[in-house]
């Protein structure tokens, strides 16, 4: 091959080369030359967009959120459109109940969730074209470790006697009492002023100054919900309460007497013969409040501490008829069969209790224990004097009407 064929080879494929390279080229005389710029990526995105829909969604908690609320934190809402479908899941796929709202603006699950789980929201939207658009997240609610309820008593709708508290205990220690309190409200229709009182970390106990107003209605609102009441744990309670206060009915208990004096506004309706703790295991004194019935329940004494030498209960009674709760630690007003009728009005014998005659079995509604039992409120007040022994603790049960107002107010966080 001559050299002059060999030049004219190479120069062809050089051309070649640059024909190739500038038809591949997006920016090259090609391009530009036609005059269009549609094909450039400025028109490609001007053009999707034009064809995208409008409608905004919002999903919250935000995606990946850890500790939500187990109350209000999910949701979706749209600007600019309407929702056409909402799907909430948890990791396992099981659906959870919700809500659209009338305008289809919004949507909420129907149920509280649940704490330490993951959620999964997939939402879609339309705009007033019609164009689709969708969004998606998942989150982790409060991890039990990471929040605190309160236990609360009475309940819901209860009708209760003019004694009883509202008594919160919290399943976690409480640093931060203020916010806390300030997240519980405590108010009666009887417009009297009621203060809270917090006896440990972990208790906090509501009542007015004097005992409730006879027929009043009583509202506790739990707003806890993201409260911080210590380091790194928040509340998840949101709720509100009624209750209802019976007619006003205070007994009185005399150990000196050995009488018990029930009255009802003031006046005396039954008076009845009791035997109260002996000299030995005398009876606390004090107000004290109704906390728990039982038309039958146990008593071993090894639970109070009552044992002989072979560390068994001193006694252990299987059948306690018509027993009423007035300490945790273990007072009751009860009836009581295996003691002899004489006893009642003229010894005090018990280890502590205070006794009424009664029947075995709890079925004679004529005793003077059966009495007392059908005709109390879990709330109704017991006054015990002349024992000999202290006063109840105020936290000992709900029995905080041995403080003082200005000393309950003392026990304020706010």
């Amino acid at each position: 091959m001559t050299d002059s064929r060999r030049r004219l080879m190479t120069a062809s494929a050089l051309l070649g080369g640059v024909l190739l390279l500038t038809g591949c080229s997006g920016g090259g005389a090609g391009a530009s030359g036609g005059g269009s710029g549609d094909t450039s990526q400025a028109k490609a995105d001007e053009a999707a967009a034009k064809k995208s829909s409008e409608a905004q969604i919002t999903i919250t908690p935000k995606d990946g959120s850890n500790n939500a609320s187990i109350n209000n934190s999910a949701g979706v809402t749209v600007s600019k459109g309407t929702l056409t479908d909402v799907t909430m899941t948890t990791q396992d796929g099981k659906a959870v109940a919700g809500q659209l709202s009338a305008d289809k603006k919004s949507w909420k699950p129907s149920v509280q969730l649940e704490r330490s789980t993951t959620y999964k929201l997939a939402a879609a939207a339309k705009d007033s074209e019609g164009r689709i658009a969708h969004e998606n997240a998942s989150f982790t609610t409060v991890s039990p470790a990471n929040s605190f309820i309160g236990t609360f008593t009475p309940d819901n709708g209860a009708t209760v006697g003019v004694g009883m508290p509202v008594s919160i205990n919290f399943d976690k220690a409480i640093t931060d009492k203020a916010a806390v309190q300030k997240g519980i409200t405590v108010s009666t229709s009887s417009g009297q002023e009621v203060a809270c009182h917090w006896f440990n970390a972990n208790r906090m106990d509501c009542r007015p100054m004097e005992y409730w107003k006879e027929g009043s209605t009583v509202t506790l609102k739990l707003a806890l919900d993201g409260v911080q009441g210590a380091a790194g744990v928040y509340g998840v309670q949101q709720k509100t309460v009624t209750f209802h206060i019976g007619r006003n009915q205070v007994t009185y208990v005399d150990a000196k007497t050995k009488q018990m004096k029930v009255t009802q506004d003031g006046k005396v309706v039954k008076t009845i013969p009791i035997s109260a703790g002996s000299p030995e295991n005398k009876t606390y004194q004090g107000q004290m409040v109704i906390s728990e019935k039982f038309k039958q329940t146990r008593m071993n004494g090894a639970t109070v501490g009552f044992t002989d030498d072979d560390g068994k209960g001193e006694y252990d009674i299987k059948d306690v008829p018509h027993a009423m709760r007035l300490t945790n630690s273990g007072t009751f007003i009860h009836g009581n069969y295996w003691g002899a009728p004489s006893v009642f009005g003229n010894v005090n014998t018990s280890h502590g209790c205070v006794g009424l005659q009664d029947k075995k079995g709890a079925k004679d509604s004529s005793t003077p224990a059966a009495w007392f039992y059908d005709h109390t409120l879990i709330g109704d007040v017991v006054i015990v004097s002349n024992t000999g022994d202290k006063t109840v603790s105020p936290d000992n049960g709900l029995n905080g009407w041995n403080l003082d107002w200005s000393q309950w107010k003392a026990g304020s966080a706010v």
